[in-house]
């Protein structure tokens, strides 16, 4: 399904993730994949990560966010 025009509430919605605590000191944060789909989209969601020059990894039916620009290494 393409992604709709947000409403403000569902711009406000992915907005107050990167608001939390833990995504403001450079933590992780997570969401349902399905709810990320519902409320902005999948593409909408990926673009605002990469804006924020953040890493995105989905697993398990979430995805994950990692809140920093640094480098990431996989160890397994």
């Amino acid at each position: 399904m393409p992604d709709l025009p947000l409403t403000f509430q569902d711009d406000q919605w992915m907005h107050q993730i990167f608001l939390a605590k833990s995504a403001q000191n450079g933590g992780v944060v997570r969401r349902k994949v399905a709810d990320v789909e519902r409320k902005v989209g999948r593409k909408t969601f990926e673009l605002e990560v990469r804006r924020r020059g953040f890493h995105l990894i989905e697993a398990g039916g979430q995805f994950i966010i990692i809140c920093t620009r640094d480098p990431l290494h996989l160890i397994v």
